[in-house]
């Protein structure tokens, strides 16, 4: 029998251990794929899948009963990702550049003709839709992963990001238009 999150949640904070066990095994998977789409790595993907798990475990006898703990979940994950990402410091391509004004990198790659063509000819259709995928803006492109990847309704996403309902509808209108474009572009 399958018991509600809310059910688990009462469980645990009654004193069953193995409710939350039930509840990470439930959600490990949609967080950590959220979280690696977010952040575009594996190794950041897992410590902030673990960060968000345990504050999740530490806020959980605050959690609202009256909400949906999935939204709250993907909120917290979402919130922790972002903390992580304004942490990193990127590194502009220009500093690369020597006193002569010539880039290390540019001169290291192979020739750019050479790979264009292996990877036209071996492109496919899901490196091709990636790549659309990809052309999005940030906003675009997580209103869409979490439509399509984690199947959110248009509800749970506008909580989870804290923006209006008609905001996130409007911006899946936007995103998928892009999308559309940028396959054409390709």
């Amino acid at each position: 029998m399958r018991h509600s999150d809310e059910q688990l949640i009462a469980d645990y904070l009654g004193g069953d251990r193995k409710s939350l066990e039930i509840l990470i095994r439930r959600y490990l998977k949609p967080i950590y794929g959220f979280v690696y789409r977010y952040v575009g790595n594996s190794q950041d993907a897992e410590d902030i899948t673990q960060d968000a798990f345990v504050k999740m475990w530490r806020n959980l006898k605050r959690f609202d009963k009256r909400k949906s703990f999935k939204t709250w979940v993907f909120t917290i994950a979402k919130n922790t990702a972002m903390d992580v990402l304004k942490k990193k410091k990127t590194i502009p391509f220009s500093e690369f550049d020597n006193e002569e004004g010539e880039n290390i990198l540019t001169e290291t790659l192979a020739d750019q003709r050479f790979l264009a063509d292996k990877v036209f000819e071996r492109a496919s259709i899901v490196q091709l839709l990636q790549s659309a995928i990809d052309n999005l803006l940030p906003k675009y492109r997580l209103v869409l992963s979490l439509r399509y990847n984690d199947n959110l309704n248009f509800r749970e996403i506008a909580e989870i990001l804290g923006e209006p309902l008609n905001t996130i509808k409007s911006r899946h209108r936007r995103a998928l238009t892009i999308f559309k474009k940028n396959l054409t572009g390709l």
